[in-house]
């Protein structure tokens, strides 16, 4: 038993098919014995990362475990040396008298297990972790070490003495500015963050970073440093280091821990200097979303579904910036890009590029507007369209159009709630009879943060909260406390909380009639529409989130 292949042992798992591993033995010989099995099988998308490893784990008899939720010792970290974490992707996470237990992804290359012990002087006890796993806890818990050095060397570099000066020449290049820019970004990346923002003041430069929709701070910088490292980053995202009066935008890739990060930066000139924001997007490599991964709730998600099955038609989805429009809409062209068919997207910007689509960057000065990409598409032989967002009345009627003649159209519009999307429509110039033929449904969404696991507590709720869950009776609930696992927020990530309308023909006849948003609500709830508000009280009531994320969300005067 010990001996039988690993593809083997995973068919008779039933985790895969014969014909699947046939294929990656295939995939395997073309890759000439560069690639390991588990990452071929990863890639080919029969397995994930954790579940094969988890079967691997079984079938060596090694123990396996999730780092994420793992403590690790901070003092078994360091009693491996960094360069030999990284050649060997392990990190070392917990120490047992003269014992070290050591996480790693190949716990059968006993070549490993002995460089540790030669260099630690201790037994090495191996447990089996995910790869990408083990990158990202060695860039968190060894670059937390590298900031302090950084720092130092920065502070070390002659103070600016010019207030004109821009920064350039030996000082942008000296390794230390080149470290610090790197390091923010690096920091930001592990820590979750999707924005980074760089602000000068009068005696010092703050560095924040937003975590789970808030703003958090990472570090304070000497203010003599801001001129080399706005230049820094001006210069590798391609702005214009010299012009200091105009704001600027560019871009630039960085790679952490193995994974390509598109950057995208934007200068905005202040009283006390250039304030840049970075925002980090996660590159193709990072894969898409399903459906399934949106964290619906088996009532939307089935509504959802049916929407996406309509050949023709538009669908919506609203919500305020950043409450991961983008992500559903992109879940649903991954579900819906077929080979087949031939789907096209108009973006500004295009922030994930997908195999097997065509994505079309929206520019402005050059005169590639939404509505002028629009109108061309629609000579290209498109089945599926998604637009980035209806921002004006001619995009929309373009959108609404093309749907009447037959093609399904994806996109997002900023509006609080799903009835009211559709009372925009009607607002921005385009007749009711065309809304009410074209439109199969709108999706209202936001972001709720998690409650973490670990710092929760519960208490029962007041008759003011039983309101506005609108329950009539208390029901144990929980709020956030903090600890050293959150960063003492009381969170810990984010799930999604939706409201769909399904545009059936009640709806659609109210629409042509004209209906304001009161009337289209009562009748999706008929229908059996949940509101934004009640998903959240589920969600309250399950311990997912807390009662102020509820009234953050869903308050309304």
């Amino acid at each position: 038993m010990r001996n039988i292949r690993i593809g083997d042992y995973l068919v008779e798992q039933g985790l895969i098919t014969q014909e699947q591993l046939e294929k990656v033995l295939e995939a395997q010989r073309d890759a000439q014995g560069t690639k390991r099995f588990g990452d071929v099988i990863v890639e080919l998308g029969y397995l994930s990362e954790t579940k094969f490893t988890q079967a691997l784990a079984g079938k060596l008899k090694v123990p396996y475990v999730d780092l994420s939720t793992v403590d690790i010792d901070e003092d078994a970290v360091r009693k491996v040396p960094e360069a030999l974490a990284l050649k060997h992707t392990v990190i070392a996470i917990n120490i047992q008298g003269r014992r070290l237990t050591v996480a790693t992804d190949d716990p059968i290359n006993f070549n490993i297990l002995e460089d540790i012990k030669v260099s630690t002087g201790m037994d090495t006890v191996p447990v089996l972790a995910t790869k990408s796993a083990i990158k990202k806890m060695i860039g968190k818990h060894y670059s937390m070490q590298n900031v302090d050095s950084v720092l130092e060397g920065v502070s070390a570099l002659n103070p600016v003495e010019d207030e004109d000066d821009d920064g350039s020449k030996d000082r942008v290049d000296s390794a230390p500015i080149v470290k610090l820019a790197t390091t923010i970004v690096e920091n930001s990346f592990r820590a979750d963050a999707t924005d980074i923002h760089i602000e000068p003041f009068k005696t010092y430069t703050r560095i924040r970073i937003r975590v789970n929709g808030d703003l958090v701070e990472l570090m304070n910088v000497a203010n003599q440093v801001h001129n080399s490292l706005t230049t820094r980053l001006k210069l590798i995202s391609g702005m214009n280091i010299a012009e200091k009066r105009v704001p600027q935008d560019g871009r630039f890739t960085q790679v952490v821990d193995g994974t390509t990060l598109d950057v995208r930066v934007s200068s905005l000139p202040t009283v006390n200097g250039e304030k840049i924001v970075i925002r980090i997007l996660s590159t193709g490599q990072i894969a898409l979303r399903k459906i399934t991964d949106l964290g619906m709730s088996d009532y939307n998600y089935r509504m959802f579904e049916s929407m996406i099955k309509c050949p023709h038609g538009v669908m919506l989805v609203t919500g305020p910036t950043g409450s991961g429009k983008t992500t559903t809409l992109y879940a649903a062209l991954g579900e819906l890009a077929k080979p087949n068919v031939n789907v096209i997207t108009v973006e500004d910007p295009v922030e994930k590029q997908i195999d097997g689509i065509n994505q079309v960057q929206v520019n402005t000065k050059a005169g590639m507007t939404f509505a002028a990409a629009l109108r061309s598409i629609l000579r290209q032989d498109p089945d599926i369209v998604m637009i980035g967002e209806m921002r004006d009345s001619e995009t929309a009627e373009i959108g609404i159009r093309a749907a009447i003649t037959g093609h399904l159209v994806l996109s997002t519009l900023h509006t609080n709630d799903a009835a009211s999307t559709i009372v925009r429509l009607v607002d921005m110039g385009i007749p009711p009879y065309m809304v009410a033929s074209s439109l199969i449904g709108v999706i209202a969404q936001r972001l709720v943060k998690v409650l973490c696991p670990k710092c929760k507590t519960a208490r029962m709720s007041t008759p003011d909260e039983n309101k506005l869950m609108k329950i009539d009776h208390s029901v144990p609930i929980y709020e956030a406390c903090g600890c050293p696992e959150c960063n003492n927020t009381g969170y810990k990530g984010r799930t999604a909380i939706h409201e769909i309308i399904h545009c059936t023909a009640g709806i659609s006849t109210l629409i042509a009639d004209n209906a304001g948003k009161e009337e289209l609500e009562n009748c999706a709830k008929k229908n059996g529409t949940k509101l934004l508000r009640e998903n959240v009280s589920e969600l309250v009531q399950q311990g997912v989130t807390s009662i102020d994320e509820l009234v953050r969300v869903t308050y309304a005067v």
